[in-house]
């Protein structure tokens, strides 16, 4: 509620906030899908953001819930050792994961030189000054990836450099129906087919994309191979590549994560679902494809799922 009136609506404009963790924003957008098919409204603004840099490690409240800490310690484990726990279960290499982040860099920084960007971003002005690029997206190389030491357990194989990192970012979708859409000359990018979202053991919550998708692509009829464009949050590298692993895509599949992904760009919690779900239909747009999927991981143990359809 408090986003209209910052943003100027006027205050007939009523607000909600949505919770689901990483996957906020985009469980946002499958509300506002459902709303419009029940008939409770037209045109949504389906935003999500995260100011990571602002928020202590941890949060503020510290204090755990007794009984989940003693009934369901897993539902707070750490989203480092997940990534850990995914990288010993699909014997996932460092190597392996610091090349699948090099490549992430470097489809980032290609995408940003030819201006891809340029129509997804809206500049912001901030106490240091003006800000019209992402501020994450940096060339680097395996060999200074391969310098750097374990970020979660002494003997791991997950670095700073294969997590995404920490980032402040917004992102917003505007969701309407067809009808509202013509009748004030709105130009569409495409239109949400399916959704879902799936729960996993909290240990591996970032496999969780996997059952989420074929849920999705079920709904909607459709088979991985048909999907044109297809992007995945790329949370860390042992998780993305347990997921490719699992959907039995390569990683050089020329439809996934074709501008790069948060690896590179980065991962603003509460604004990725949204940011990947634009992205996916702005994709469409630029190849011409048809069909895209857009899912991500999300902490506690649970996956979502968006499957779209140019319009």
């Amino acid at each position: 509620r408090m986003v209209t009136y910052l943003s100027g609506l006027p205050n007939t404009v009523p607000g909600a906030t949505t919770n689901r963790l990483c996957g906020s924003s985009m469980q946002v957008a499958h509300t506002a899908a459902g709303a419009i098919k029940m008939g409770s409204g037209d045109l949504f603004i389906c935003a999500g953001v995260e100011t990571m840099s602002l928020v202590q490690r941890g949060g503020w409240n510290r204090d755990l819930h007794p009984m989940i800490e003693r009934d369901f310690p897993a539902a707070y484990i750490a989203m480092g050792i997940t990534a850990e726990n995914l990288a010993e279960q699909y014997s996932i290499s460092r190597q392996a994961q610091e090349e699948f982040a090099f490549h992430s860099h470097n489809k980032a920084i290609a995408a940003q030189d030819k201006g891809y960007f340029s129509d997804e971003l809206t500049p912001i002005t901030t106490p240091s000054g003006d800000v019209s690029i992402d501020g994450c997206i940096r060339e680097t190389t395996l060999e200074k990836m391969a310098g750097l030491k374990p970020a979660f357990t002494d003997n791991g194989s997950v670095t700073a450099a294969t997590s995404s990192p920490l980032t402040d970012g917004a992102a917003c979708n505007l969701i309407c129906s067809d009808s509202y859409a013509a009748e004030h000359s709105i130009g569409t990018l495409a239109e949400i087919v399916s959704t879902a979202v799936a729960g996993v053991a909290p240990e591996i919550m970032g496999i969780a994309p996997v059952p989420a998708s074929l849920k999705a692509l079920e709904r909607a009829g459709l088979r991985l191979d048909e999907v044109d464009v297809i992007e995945l949050n790329e949370a860390f590298s042992s998780q993305s590549l347990a997921v490719l692993e699992e959907l039995a895509l390569e990683v050089d599949d020329e439809r996934l994560n074709i501008d790069g992904g948060a690896l590179a760009i980065g991962h603003p919690l509460g604004a990725s679902g949204a940011r990947i779900l634009g992205k996916a239909a702005t994709l469409l747009k630029r190849t011409e494809g048809e069909y895209a999927l857009a899912t991500m991981c999300i902490g506690g143990g649970m996956g979502i799922a968006t499957i779209l359809r140019r319009h």
